[in-house]
């Protein structure tokens, strides 16, 4: 749990990282990921690379939630970009209850509709800003996402670090090809270190973070336990740039906030709880 905790409040660097970086977001995703892939090579030292479906589903569906998240980033306020894509718990319970037979509890349900409803709060009336394609592409990468977790969790017995170091040259690769279209991005000291921020903490080290934790606790509650980074996401480019969410991005924020951390208290209360010999949640 300490190990998912920690690699949800590196993703919320995202935010402030990519602001920084005055770039296409196409050029952001090939250095963001260069870098991470380097690193998690090195840290790894010997990955097992097996070319399995599911190691390959992973990495695809990860790959998707970066490329797209990295442009949700762009299009829309950053509070939506990580907002939005906190669809992905109700996901993750109803996919990985057939996948996994990791059925939600009683408390998760309720945790889900009130995502839910948090969600429809940020399509009611418009959403603090951004631009609409923004938005949906920041839905969209929590659905990619909550898929990428199942998929992780179903390598629990073997090793899931490689799908993700598989899922960052994917993704640089990609990008490289797209850049071969696009503006050259200028390069300056503080777009070099922020890429480099990026790469080496934001995700590099989180993967590794991700793949360690989501062996050992299940889909559902790592889900849950990433409201980290929806939290301090906005706080921190509010902080650097003084960005605001909008009074619904608020108000569907907070609900989404007080559902997972609600229900990720109560599951930990029932585990410290049980009884010697019981099976913990």
């Amino acid at each position: 749990m300490a190990a998912m905790a920690g690699c949800a409040a590196l993703w919320s660097l995202a935010g402030i990282f990519i602001k920084l970086v005055d770039w296409n977001p196409m050029a952001i995703a090939f250095g963001r990921s260069a870098v991470a892939a380097v690193f998690m090579i090195v840290w790894v030292r010997r990955p097992r690379i097996t070319f399995s479906a599911t190691q390959l589903l992973a990495a695809l569906c990860y790959s998707a939630t970066m490329l797209l998240f990295v442009y949700a980033n762009k299009a829309t306020t950053s509070a939506n970009a990580i907002l939005l894509q906190y669809g992905e718990p109700v996901y993750v319970g109803i996919i990985g209850s057939f996948v996994l037979k990791e059925r939600p509890k009683a408390v998760h349900l309720v945790a889900f509709a009130a995502v839910a409803l948090g969600m429809a709060l940020f399509f009611a009336g418009g959403i603090g800003g951004g631009s609409l394609l923004g938005n949906v592409a920041a839905a969209a990468a929590g659905l990619t996402f909550s898929l990428y977790v199942i998929l992780m969790r179903k390598q629990k017995e073997g090793s899931p670090v490689e799908s993700a170091i598989i899922a960052h040259v994917i993704t640089s690769a990609v990008s490289a090809v797209a850049c071969l279209f696009l503006p050259a991005p200028v390069l300056s000291a503080k777009a070099v270190a922020a890429i480099v921020g990026l790469g080496v903490l934001q995700i590099g080290l989180a993967s590794v973070l991700f793949a360690y934790g989501i062996q050992r606790i299940t889909a559902i509650d790592s889900s849950l336990i990433g409201v980290i980074e929806p939290v301090l996401n906005p706080v921190w480019v509010f902080l650097a740039t003084g960005e605001k969410p909008g009074p619904n991005a608020l108000a569907g924020g907070g609900i989404i906030i007080a559902a997972v951390v609600g229900s990720t208290l109560y599951s930990m209360w029932r585990s410290d709880s049980a009884p010697a010999g019981r099976p913990r949640a």
